[in-house]
């Protein structure tokens, strides 16, 4: 665990938060924020989140944030932008569930971020929904028709 865990707060912010806890590539982080602003295509849907990079996070992983409890935190998940995020081709981002969904997890592509934030958000879809159709590698590419 990260020394100093006790210290760690997370800002308040109306939106959830993307934390970034891989330091080992500033112009990936970069490619991956703006991956996650990308409006969809078709109608336009973004998600609405708050970016975190502050490197007294390196190395925090998902079982860091589940056994703490995160002070000024009230959402329940977090995108965390992690050393497999930086590494693979398409950016996998890690969603955690906190409170309520404590303990699940999935990845998704940046483009399909939005539909996660935006239905847990706001109640319309559980975690269970998303974390149902992962593909068979584990990570949200969308729902399949």
């Amino acid at each position: 665990m990260p020394a100093n865990m006790d210290n760690r707060i997370i800002s308040y912010s109306d939106d959830p938060i993307v934390l970034r806890t891989d330091f080992t590539n500033d112009r990936e982080w970069e490619v991956i924020c703006n991956e996650i602003q990308t409006p969809e295509p078709n109608l336009g849907f973004i998600a609405y989140v708050a970016f975190l990079s502050d490197n007294s996070f390196e190395g925090f992983s998902e079982k860091d944030l589940v056994a703490d409890n995160i002070q000024g935190y009230f959402h329940d998940f977090i995108f965390i932008v992690d050393d497999e995020t930086v590494s693979h081709q398409e950016h996998p981002i890690l969603c955690v569930g906190l409170n309520k969904n404590k303990g699940l997890k999935l990845r998704t592509i940046p483009s399909e971020m939005w539909g996660i934030e935006n239905n847990l958000s706001i109640s319309n879809m559980d975690f269970e929904d998303f974390s149902n159709a992962v593909d068979n590698d584990g990570i949200f590419r969308g729902f399949k028709e």
